[in-house]
């Protein structure tokens, strides 16, 4: 049993490693598409930057005379610039998504595209700002200043302009991306995981409980016959002592079996003292145990109130008490304590036998798992489920480590201090 659990936690790592790795990718792929969007408005950017320098350039110089003839044959006389100055206009004005500052050595804005601005432009004037607008473009400045994404233009020696610009909408949005897409991964991934956690444990209750009911069930006939059988004892000359023993465990063979019974059930929880539910529990199996185990106990002498479930409460301290014997395979010191930290009452069992190494202090508590060659791993599980459903509170390996022995702790929220 204990190799289907070391199955199961390499089974997660596996499954977390695969799960990074195609993460990775993701966002690798993602990444590149990101810089390949990037570096293409940085191309058009720059084609923008070259226009504007054409532009500037054919404002400056002088136009060319071209003489040509007509249909007739008459000679025809045009002005034509340097460049096809539309053509140049069309490639600046082209740009509808990447905002763009153009602006002169001094600072000075000379032209502004694409930026969503505090107050209506002037549509006859858009250089013409408001100062809501100009502070705002000032702002996005002084922060593209210290951003990579500058392309200075050579307009002449000793002249330059700069164009900044930022990232396009379509960039922006694409950029957050990839993190949206693992976001709801990651939130699919965990709700499944937790619906199918949750399917398993509720398969794994039917089963247990199905089970304990059935034990119960097909307990109650021998039990009764056993109690019958119990009453003709003193008249066939049987010790009145042995009688009394006898009764003892056939009584603590019922209980067992109501024990069984009421799982699956709400228990009915009433006020009692944990220290004497401990004590009596402890005193049954004190009877019941090799002479070669040291056992000893330590009580503290306050009261120790709390809403128990008698019944159920004892079969968690007898088979806490049980496990402690078989792991000390027949000689060695057992200890069962009991005390308050203020808020909870503490109940400590402690033995000397074959320790649990860390990686299992949690495994144990799971359904199947045992280190007994006849076990069937059902104990703890049930110990567990009485402690922290029914009764509010915790039950965990304090302190164990292979043939150093092994603490189990116990807390139950005090209902009266």
């Amino acid at each position: 049993m204990a190799n289907i659990y070391e199955m199961r936690r390499y089974g997660k790592w596996l499954f977390l490693a695969t799960a990074a790795v195609v993460v990775g990718v993701f966002l690798y792929v993602s990444g590149n598409m990101v810089r390949d969007l990037a570096a293409s408005e940085r191309e058009r950017m720059e084609i923008w930057a070259d226009a504007t320098k054409e532009i500037v350039n054919q404002l400056e110089t002088e136009p060319v005379m071209v003489t040509s003839t007509d249909s007739t044959g008459a000679a025809v006389a045009e002005i034509t610039p340097v460049a096809d100055i539309d053509f140049l206009l069309r490639l600046t004005q082209g740009n509808t998504t990447i905002p763009v500052l153009l602006t002169d050595d001094q600072g000075n804005i000379l032209n502004h595209r694409n930026f969503r601005l505090p107050e209506p432009a002037d549509t006859l004037n858009p250089l013409d700002l408001s100062p809501a607008n100009e502070q705002f473009l000032r702002d996005r400045l002084n922060h593209l200043a210290h951003t990579p994404n500058v392309i200075d233009i050579a307009i002449a020696p000793g002249v330059s302009q700069h164009l900044y610009y930022e990232d396009s909408t379509l960039l922006k949005r694409l950029s957050w991306f990839p993190y949206i897409q693992l976001l709801v991964m990651l939130v699919f991934l965990v709700v499944t995981y937790f619906a199918v956690l949750s399917t398993k444990k509720a398969e794994q209750n039917k089963v247990w409980v199905g089970l304990s009911k059935e034990t119960a069930h097909q307990l109650g006939t021998p039990i009764s016959s056993l109690m019958a059988w119990l009453e003709l004892l003193p008249d066939m000359g049987v010790d009145a002592d042995t009688c009394a023993e006898m009764n003892k465990d056939v009584q603590r063979l019922g209980t067992i079996a109501s024990r069984f019974s009421k799982i699956g059930s709400v228990p009915q929880m009433e006020p009692a003292d944990a220290g004497q539910a401990v004590a009596k529990s402890a005193s049954y199996m004190a009877t019941r145990i090799s002479p070669r185990i040291d056992f000893h106990t330590s009580y503290t002498p306050e009261a120790l109130p709390a809403m128990l479930s008698a019944p159920l409460f004892e079969w968690v301290m007898e088979n806490l008490i049980k496990n402690a014997v078989d792991a000390m395979e027949g000689h060695g010191s057992l200890s069962v304590v009991t005390m308050s930290d203020g808020a909870h009452a503490v109940i400590e069992v402690s033995d000397t036998g074959k320790g649990i190494a860390r990686k299992n202090f949690k495994n144990v508590f799971n359904p199947g798992y045992t280190t007994k060659k006849r076990g069937w791993g059902l104990g703890l599980t049930l110990a567990k489920r009485i402690i922290e459903q029914y009764h509010g509170g915790r039950i965990f390996v304090k302190q164990s480590a292979p043939g150093q022995g092994t603490t189990f702790r116990i807390e139950l929220p005090l209902t009266d201090k």
